[in-house]
């Protein structure tokens, strides 16, 4: 293979392994929802005061995430941004667990530092997704897209495991187990500082066609001159840099030289860097039919994980700590199996198919949960059968949730293609998830204290049915088919040979 090809499956091999250390770094390697649980059983908060914490935690990431992805459009220094995000968040969590006081008496502080932490995770999805793209390209975004989730799932799994024995064993007292987050963390930058950022085509990651490499010149969509041949905007387009970009990517600093212009007269024209304006994205259709459907189902979904844990954990000792985080193992283990499925097989089925197995998964556990919960409140003592009953129901975990990690970076950059603004796109959609999830948060805790678990399942329950419905009814299919009688699959595979020289 050339040197360059070389490089990139390199570049491609470290990805993997970022992706299998991040795990759900951006909510604190997935301890915003271990941290609910330890709050409420080793703190003494109630589901109020967790709902409140985790309220202003969202509400900080639905401010943040589409300036994160504005950001992450421009900067040529994306590695650079990812590794700030994952120190800083781990820190943040570690913070959390250190300074928690009982009762929730600091609870100030607490709300404060989850303001802080929200801010800093919104960096982080559009710029795991955009250095990936940037790698990649669009041709291979269905294929690492889904390496990228099996990995993060899988490293997630291994992450709680190892907390939920630690909290196993050092019950009551299990502040300790957020010791696992920096060494998680340590794995992301040790990994992520190996990868050549000039590996990291700038225009690809933005979904922008990349420069012709050989000449230096500009594909038709950056082809800016009117009919007269002048330049519009004033200015003509200029060759690649080193990094792989022109004028818009300069590396004179770490946003390069961004074009605040949000807007034009006629949006059919692309700004002088070539990408659509950032309001001409709010004229999408799809788009915001998408971020609705996203938005509802995070707000019905969301909270449903935290309650099971909850629900598993309370008064059931250091048993009732363990089976709550194998919640979360349980989830992570078939989010692997999903992730592969939709890597498989949505460029042959399509993305509404799949998407929509894994929208409709999501109410008929909640079903499944309002039953059992029932069951267990006519019992004077939880048996062990029917907790791992409970438990199971993470499969569906696994099946929505898998399905929706995987299939909405697809959407979104199915999308985004050709505008110039995929992590842009993608903070958009990343930023009505946050939303959602946040009064998900807090009206989840504040139905199961006022009302009982067992009618917070029943009403999110139907709620799920209507993201599902909306995207049965409203959503087109997003994939463009590829012509000549191939599959998605088979163009990737067609185009990955046709990057790989042989010498």
């Amino acid at each position: 293979m050339s040197a360059d090809s070389d490089s990139k499956v390199s570049a491609r091999f470290f990805l993997g392994l970022v992706a299998l250390f991040l795990g759900e770094l951006r909510d604190g390697l997935t301890m915003i929802n271990m941290q609910s649980a330890f709050l409420i059983v080793s703190k003494y908060y109630t589901e109020k005061q967790a709902g409140i914490l985790f309220f202003v935690f969202g509400m900080s990431q639905f401010l943040f995430q589409a300036p994160a992805g504005y950001i992450m459009d421009y900067t040529n220094r994306k590695v650079g941004w990812l590794a700030f995000a994952s120190v800083a968040t781990t820190s943040l969590t570690i913070l959390t667990a250190a300074t928690a006081k009982e009762y929730g008496a600091n609870l100030g502080w607490m709300i404060f530092i989850k303001f802080i932490q929200g801010g800093v995770t919104a960096l982080i999805p559009p710029g795991l997704n955009s250095i990936t793209q940037g790698i990649v390209g669009s041709d291979g975004m269905t294929r690492q897209v889904s390496d990228n989730e099996m990995r993060n799932h899988f490293g997630t799994a291994i992450i709680v495991l190892t907390g939920s024995l630690m909290a196993f064993f050092m019950y009551p007292d299990i502040g300790m187990l957020f010791l696992v987050s920096p060494v998680a963390c340590a794995g992301v930058i040790i990994f992520l500082l190996k990868i050549n950022p000039k590996d990291i085509d700038h225009d690809a990651a933005r979904g922008l066609k990349a420069h012709d490499n050989n000449t230096g010149s500009i594909p038709d969509l950056y082809n800016l001159t009117a009919n007269d041949g002048t330049p519009k905007g004033g200015t003509s387009p200029t060759p690649k840099n080193e990094y792989g970009w022109g004028r818009f990517g300069t590396p004179s600093g770490p946003m390069g030289n961004p074009s605040f212009n949000f807007d034009s007269s006629d949006n059919s024209t692309p700004h002088v860097d070539g990408a659509s304006s950032p309001l001409a994205l709010l004229k999408d259709t799809t788009l915001l039919t998408f971020i609705i459907i996203v938005f509802l189902f995070h707000t019905s979904n969301g909270t449903v994980l935290p309650l099971v844990m909850q629900t598993l954990a309370i008064g059931e000792g250091r048993v009732g700590i363990l089976m709550s985080g194998l919640c979360i193992i349980v989830a992570q283990i078939f989010m692997v199996g999903s992730a592969k499925v939709c890597g498989d097989y949505s460029g042959v089925w399509g993305r509404k198919t799949i998407f929509l197995v894994g929208l409709f998964s999501v109410p008929i556990r909640c079903l499944i949960l309002y039953t059992l919960t029932g069951i267990k409140n006519g019992m004077e003592e939880t048996s062990v059968f029917l907790q791992v009953i409970i438990l199971s129901t993470q499969i569906l975990d696994g099946v929505g949730a898998g399905v929706f990690g995987t299939m909405y970076i697809l959407v979104t950059s199915d999308i985004s293609a050709g505008t110039g603004r995929f992590s842009l796109t993608l903070g958009l959609t990343s930023a009505a998830m946050s939303i959602g999830g946040t009064v998900s948060g807090y009206l989840g805790q504040a139905i199961a204290q006022d009302l009982g678990y067992q009618n917070a399942f029943m009403i999110l329950g139907v709620m799920a049915c209507v993201p599902a419905a909306g995207y049965l009814v409203f959503m087109p299919e997003t994939l463009q088919k590829t012509t000549g009688g191939m599959s998605v699959i088979e163009e990737e595979e067609r185009a990955e040979n046709e990057k790989t020289v042989v010498v």
